[in-house]
């Protein structure tokens, strides 16, 4: 526990009050329409969103998780969030402009654009109480359970106190301002929670136990740990570290923030974006941002816990006070911030305050958008004003945050949660990236995957028959869970697309001609609609997913070496980072060439 400054508690009352301001002043705005109340009237532009997004991603949650993949796997074992750099620019340069010009106000109202009749309508009804209530109080928690463990570690403060203070602010202004004050306040806290993350890696890699860079890279216990790669000549970690990741866990699960085709708050972005061009540059900025620089702030300070804590033990007789429940190695990064001194602690805090701010009202937004567009409207009350939706909006916002802080105060570990989420939407994902460009998927599809992916999951991970096929004494090695799950999932959703009806002609023309998907998988449809005189194909309209995924490539390639080269530069491994650098500027080049033949001419 630390005693705070003045100074300290100055800067954290100011940034609470700036927040609050900002909500309540675009309130009268956010509450004139459910579309201005989640979407800001579609008229954001790109800095804007971009920046939203990746405070959104700046979680409470996310330096504890990275914390504890580096303690436990070392830098490489973060292969396991950075491979959904993949799905990320897959989303940029070919599912951003799609889903701006679909014009739905969810990404879950797109199944009664893309599918028709009362599979459909189900869909959209579960898909709003399974991801809006279920899977984002389950996300939500996991940035709940970090702001307990940081209020434990730094303020001794018990989870209850932690969760009433903080979620009571948030819930606030949340409820109030609507999307448009999330986004504003967005901006605030992005700076305030990168300058927290800097000063704090900044200044812990100095303190006398840890003897600054050269000699916290040269230490017994983190020497082993620095390796951007995992150790090639140890087969199960590559595979599990990279080639999984890499090669079936980027395109075939689900998770918040990095859906495959876009989803999520992600795709609520895109959805409020001035136009097509607007949402791909948001996208592009915050997959830039969050995977090439963000990371490395976290990273260090994560190895330099290895030297001052360099195990749960360490951390437990440091810190006794904190339950044993919550104990793990996430804990090291507040740990840490504990010897932070005053002023720079108070600005650090006020950072951790911003990440979870920005984090749940993001999701509490999301999620009660989901809750009043996708479902209330839909089978409660079709015909509500736009001042009804509006008030359901906010108290969805205030039941979601209750539901959410309970759960949290039950859990004890982020990383566990991370996995028990992907596990859960492992296997979907393929249906997400082809729903838009093979017009023989239907809801059956989607509705299958769904359940056989939960089920499976539940089997496999709640259940005996999961360590009897897999782990140290299973049949199968215990990598090969997830792939198992894919397989499982991919394997009923192609059989159930087969042996159920397509979805009519109308629907599949009409979702053709709105949305002007084009390929070879729409060829049956556009064809039929020749030979009965319609035309469907927009003739200023060509297919440029060929010219997209060379893009996603050539992205990934600069981002990575972006990301790489950051890492050889704090190594102090000059050779390496320079060779990369110049990599990133050749990538860059070639990008900005093919940026031309993928942007969207708009009026």
């Amino acid at each position: 526990m630390v005693e705070l400054s003045v100074l300290d508690v100055s800067l954290i009352i100011v940034f609470f009050v700036i927040t609050l301001f900002i909500g309540i002043y675009v309130s009268k705005q956010s509450g004139k329409s459910a579309s201005e109340y989640f979407l800001s009237g579609r008229n954001m532009p790109w800095w804007l969103l971009g920046v939203s997004m990746v405070a959104t991603t700046f979680s409470t949650d996310t330096p504890n998780l990275v914390t504890d993949i580096v303690r436990t796997n070392g830098v490489s074992g973060n292969w396991v969030w950075w491979a959904f750099l993949l799905t990320g620019l897959l989303t940029v340069f070919v599912y951003a402009k799609l889903w701006r010009k679909s014009e739905v106000t969810t990404d879950i109202e797109f199944y009664e654009l893309r599918y028709g009749g009362k599979a459909a309508r189900f869909l959209r009804g579960f898909r709003a109480i399974y991801l809006g209530i279920i899977f984002n109080i389950l996300a939500m928690s996991a940035v709940t359970l970090a702001a307990i463990k940081i209020g434990a570690i730094m303020l001794g403060l018990q989870p209850w106190e932690t969760v009433i203070y903080a979620g009571t602010i948030t819930v606030i202004f949340s409820a109030v301002g609507g999307f448009k004050g999330v986004v504003y306040t967005d901006f605030i806290l992005f700076f305030t929670a990168m300058a927290g993350a800097l000063g704090a890696a900044y200044y812990l890699v100095g303190l006398p136990e840890v003897g600054g860079l050269e000699a916290l890279l040269a230490h017994e216990n983190v020497a082993d740990k620095l390796n951007i790669l995992p150790d090639f000549t140890d087969s199960e970690a590559v595979i599990t570290l990279l080639i999984i990741p890499l090669a079936v866990q980027w395109w075939s699960s689900w998770y918040p923030g990095a859906e495959p085709g876009g989803g999520g708050y992600i795709a609520q972005r895109m959805l409020a974006a001035k136009n097509e061009n607007h949402a791909i540059g948001a996208t592009f900025f915050f997959n830039i941002m969050h995977y090439a620089l963000r990371p490395w702030p976290w990273i260090i300070v994560a190895l330099a816990s290895l030297v001052v804590f360099p195990d749960i033990a360490s951390i437990h007789e440091a810190f006794p006070l904190v339950a044993e429940d919550k104990l793990g190695h996430d804990l090291a990064y507040s740990a840490m911030l504990t010897k932070l001194p005053s002023g720079l602690l108070g600005l650090v805090l006020a950072s951790l305050v911003a990440a979870y701010m920005s984090t749940i009202s993001t999701h509490l937004n999301w999620g009660a958008s989901y809750i009043v567009n996708d479902y209330y409207k839909q089978q409660i009350n079709k015909d509500a004003s736009e001042k009804q939706l509006v008030a359901v909006g906010r108290i969805a916002t205030v039941v979601l945050m209750v539901f959410s802080a309970l759960l949290a105060l039950v859990l004890t570990n982020a990383l566990q949660l991370f996995d028990i989420i992907l596990m859960f939407g492992a296997g979907t994902g393929l249906i997400f990236i082809l729903r838009w460009f093979w017009w023989r998927i239907n809801a059956w599809s989607e509705i299958s995957a769904m359940f056989v992916s939960g089920v499976v999951s539940i089997i496999l991970n709640f259940t005996e028959l999961g360590p009897y096929l897999f782990g140290d004494a299973g049949l199968m090695p215990g990598w090969a869970k997830f792939p198992m799950i894919v397989l499982v999932t991919t394997i009923v959703w192609v059989a159930v697309t087969f042996l159920t009806q397509a979805e009519s002609k109308e629907v599949l023309q009409k979702f053709y001609k709105k949305i002007q998907p084009g390929g070879p998988g729409w060829d049956k449809v556009v064809n039929e609609a020749r030979a009965e005189n319609l035309e469907l194909v927009d003739s200023k309209e060509g297919w440029s997913v060929p010219s997209g995924i060379l893009a996603m490539l050539v992205g990934c390639a600069l981002i990575y070496s972006l990301m790489f080269a950051t890492g050889y530069y704090i190594y102090g491994d000059y050779f390496h980072a320079l060779i990369l650098t110049g990599a990133a500027i050749i990538f860059g080049f070639i990008l900005v060439k093919l940026w031309k033949k993928i942007r969207v001419n708009v009026l």
